[in-house]
């Protein structure tokens, strides 16, 4: 199978920026995120950048404001590391699918539990 080029780039920047991330911002805003994806566009000039964020609306918030106060850092160091033409433009966005799939795991455990509890 043949992977787009932009996949590769998208893997090595998910790369990268999770060790800048872990390793070289000490912004106290920035709490406990995961990076889960990054949609690439085809021409690698825009990347949006989905995270994962443990805590309440607040902390939501606050981590979010410290990310993209960062994207102009983390722009820079992806320079330094990557060797591409264009650092594409970082867009940081709240993926909220673990916590729905939370939810609906949620739900389907009080169905079992309501079903095994149902005698006909």
């Amino acid at each position: 199978m043949q992977f787009k080029r932009s996949e590769r780039v998208s893997e090595l920047m998910r790369e990268e920026i999770s060790s800048i991330l872990m390793r070289e911002l000490k912004d106290p805003r920035i709490g406990f995120i995961t990076l889960t994806r990054i949609e690439l566009s085809q021409d690698l000039r825009n990347a949006k950048i989905f995270v994962s964020i443990m805590g309440g609306e607040d902390e939501k918030k606050n981590t979010m404001k410290g990310l993209e106060s960062a994207s102009g850092f983390i722009k820079w160091e992806l320079r330094k590391r990557l060797r591409l033409k264009i650092i594409p433009e970082i867009i940081f966005k709240i993926d909220t699918s673990i916590e729905h799939s939370d939810k609906i795991s949620r739900i389907l455990g009080e169905l079992k539990d309501e079903l095994e509890g149902y005698k006909p």
